[in-house]
């Protein structure tokens, strides 16, 4: 035996680091472990991905999508692994709005899904495979958001709808509310109003910090994985469905330090409570503008009678004016603009209650828009929503 120790101690120290950087770091050895194919993202796709959002964080270029409009926009982005059922009903909301508003639409490459024409008509992105509770809704979600960023400066507010939402009012309500109105917002303070007018606006998406298994969501990927970039006490959880500001579209698109913890995977008996899409969001958001975002979201659903983990499904025979009343109703906005979910043969019903809708005229909206730019100047609202200007080639 020479002076250099026992011939096992080298052989020990390795397994007792192996097993160190298990306990620490599990995120290290998780690629080990076998994964669904389908809720894992291939490095090509990592990579493309990472091409894209790089474009899009520089604020630079444009796709073939583009709008050469000068008014401010609402992206409607679309995330679905099925048919848009409900086109029908979508084509009446932006009937005649066409200068207000962007589509795209992120579906699933596995499905075959028909594009429906009319206003969908070229609006497909290149879109990945997706699973459900899986880190490939968040990917699916930051593409949608970095195309829309890419193809049209004028677009200001970027709302996330998937194939089961509708509308609860019309296309003039759900603009004058997001853009115009400076008392949709039931949240707001004083000094975000001046004259009747918004000075200053905000994402609406839910940041939830109490939960009761909010302990399992965060350690649902290991004990200490999530450190030290995201600890307990900034971990939130909130609705996926959001309308976001172009600045936090620009947030969310820019990140790379909180995305290499939220794409890690879920494991044994917590994988149950992993929603990485209802994770990564809140909890982005909430660490870089808590005061930026209002904290609910705009999309009414209805988790009392929820099977399996997905709320409440309207069927047609539910459908009534008395039920969309009833979702629009809010303690914390004008209204809820959109819900979830309804059956795909839904549409019909929907479809007569839209035709008697009785909303406010387009005279009101374009009213509010002149008024503004002439308290604001031709640039002053684009600057209140982080959109430049027609002259501005860069973000600010």
């Amino acid at each position: 035996m020479n002076g250099n120790g026992p011939p096992f101690a080298v052989p020990l120290v390795l397994l007792l680091s192996v097993a160190l950087l298990f306990l620490f770091f599990p995120e290290i050895l998780s690629p080990l472990r076998p994964l669904p194919p389908q809720s894992q993202i291939s490095p090509a796709d990592e990579l493309d991905d990472l091409a894209l959002l790089t474009r899009a964080s520089s604020g630079g270029g444009a796709s073939h999508l583009s709008s050469s409009s000068n008014k401010l926009k609402i992206a409607f982005l679309f995330l679905t692994n099925s048919d848009l059922h409900f086109a029908p009903l979508w084509q009446k909301f932006f009937r005649n709005r066409r200068s207000l508003f962007s589509i795209y639409v992120h579906a699933d490459p596995s499905v075959n899904v028909t594009p429906p024409g009319g206003v969908f008509d070229g609006r497909f992105i290149p879109s990945k495979r997706t699973s459900r509770a899986s880190p490939t809704l968040i990917s699916a979600t930051r593409r949608l958001l970095a195309a829309a960023l890419l193809d049209d400066p004028a677009n200001a507010y970027f709302a996330l709808l998937s194939q089961y939402c509708v509308p609860l009012h019309s296309f003039d309500y759900v603009y004058g509310s997001l853009i115009t109105n400076p008392k949709f917002d039931l949240s707001d303070t004083p000094e975000s109003i001046s004259h009747g007018v918004r000075l200053s606006y905000r994402s609406y998406i839910e940041i939830l910090e109490e939960s009761k298994s909010l302990w399992k969501r965060y350690t649902a990927r290991g004990r200490f994985a999530m450190l030290p970039e995201v600890q307990f006490d900034q971990f939130r959880v909130g609705s996926q469905f959001f309308v976001l500001t172009r600045r936090h579209a620009l947030t969310v698109v820019r990140d790379r330090r909180l995305w290499r913890k939220f794409r890690l995977p879920c494991y044994g008996e917590l994988k149950s409570a992993c929603y990485p899409e209802e994770h990564y969001f809140p909890t982005l958001l909430s660490m870089k503008d808590p005061e930026g975002c209002t904290r609910y979201t705009l999309t009414r659903v209805n988790w009392t009678d929820s099977v399996g983990g997905h709320p409440r499904t309207y069927g047609p025979t539910e459908v009534s004016s008395e039920l969309i009343q009833e979702l629009r109703l809010s303690n914390n906005s004008g209204s809820y603009l959109f819900a979830r979910k309804f059956s795909p043969d839904s549409p019909k019903p929907l479809m007569k209650i839209a035709d008697k809708a009785n909303e406010r005229s387009t005279e009101i909206v374009e009213f509010w828009v002149d008024y503004i730019r002439v308290v604001f100047g031709k640039s002053g609202l684009g600057e209140a929503l982080s959109v430049p200007t027609d002259h501005e080639a860069q973000e600010p």
